[in-house]
């Protein structure tokens, strides 16, 4: 009997497949990944780490866009089934809150996220050093851009999708300009989307297994559930080869998202088929989007494979949840509110 539910909208054309007789594990690939491949639009030669919504009976998406020139910039997508995409050929055109151009130098790993009647986009950008950029649209016309809410360094900025405690409230990983020697997840809150603070520790890298020892970062919007925020995050060790990105899962508190109540030992998925194997970064899973169907319970995780493709996996929130609490682990002191 399906006891966990997913608190949020219905979805009932979520992409989605079975899981197919004999699949080991909670979380299952799509059998046509990668849903997008290499060159998909002039001027793009790959496009990875990217994030997907449902809006006006379609699905949109923000990619991250390799141009052929090697910097990557930011672009729109839109799909009729969430499996074919259109690449729009030119960039997001941001501006600031007065109208003016306000284009990042950069921007990389987006993250899409309706929180009320707005969406925010969340992305890696240039502020003196690699720092989180941010920007909200309400018609995937005019993007809006607003003031970077951190100092650097910092990444994988990741917001609720509702606000806690009549806050704002986003999840992102201290860094440095480069593969980060430290790498835990923290949590910073505002009232306005300018003014940050109240700051909280949230995930601690390492626990007993090596396929986080070296960092880990948050992935798709936390989604909410009858036991908490589960979220799917990445993370990585050091191999003899290089760095390999895994996906995991963690439940955190509903009222305090800073306490973590269950963490997988175990990676939920890590690099196996071709297409996360080889690629401009080889051993790459690195997810960055989740859809939900409420009423069903259907999750469809889209994630960047080997930082050339985007993949595609499923999971329902039943059988995740369980999986997660029966391979829970204590890592550091993540149980805590995370005030030091």
């Amino acid at each position: 009997m399906n006891t966990v539910k997913i608190i949020g909208e219905n979805l009932p054309n979520i992409p989605w497949q079975n899981k197919p007789e004999g699949a080991v594990g909670p979380v299952w690939r799509h059998s046509g990944n990668p849903v997008v491949p290499r060159n998909p639009a002039k001027g793009i030669a790959r496009i990875f780490n990217s994030a997907v919504a449902w809006y006006e009976g379609r699905f949109v998406g923000v990619f991250r866009a390799e141009t052929i020139n090697g910097r990557p910039h930011l672009h729109v997508g839109w799909s009729e089934d969430g499996y074919d995409w259109k690449i729009d050929e030119k960039r997001i055109p941001f501006v600031d809150e007065t109208g003016e151009p306000f284009q990042p130098n950069y921007a990389y790993d987006p993250r899409l996220v309706k929180v009320e009647n707005t969406y925010y986009i969340i992305w890696c950008t240039d502020f003196y050093g690699a720092s989180i950029g941010v920007a909200q649209t309400q018609d995937f016309k005019t993007f809006v851009r607003l003031e970077n809410p951190f100092l650097p360094f910092n990444r994988n900025g990741v917001l609720f999708p509702r606000k806690i405690g009549g806050n704002f409230v986003m999840l992102s990983r201290p860094s440095d300009s480069g593969h980060t020697p430290f790498g835990d997840v923290f949590l910073s809150e505002s009232p306005d989307f300018v003014y940050w603070g109240k700051h909280r520790h949230v995930l601690t890298k390492g626990g007993q297994g090596w396929w986080q020892s070296v960092k880990i970062g948050g992935g798709p919007a936390p989604i909410e559930t009858s036991e908490g925020w589960l979220m799917f995050y990445h993370g990585v060790t050091g191999t003899c080869n290089g760095l390999v990105y895994s996906m995991g899962a963690v439940i955190l508190d509903s009222e305090e998202p800073s306490r973590v109540k269950y963490r997988s030992s175990t990676y939920v998925l890590t690099p196996e088929e071709w297409y996360e194997e080889r690629g401009f970064v080889p051993n790459v899973v690195f997810p960055c989007a989740a859809l939900t169907d409420a009423a069903s319970g259907k999750i469809a995780i889209y994630y960047g494979a080997a930082d050339t493709y985007v993949g595609l996996a499923y999971t329902t929130v039943q059988e995740i949840v369980d999986y997660v609490k029966t391979t829970h682990e204590d890592v550091g002191d993540d149980a805590e509110i995370g005030r030091m």
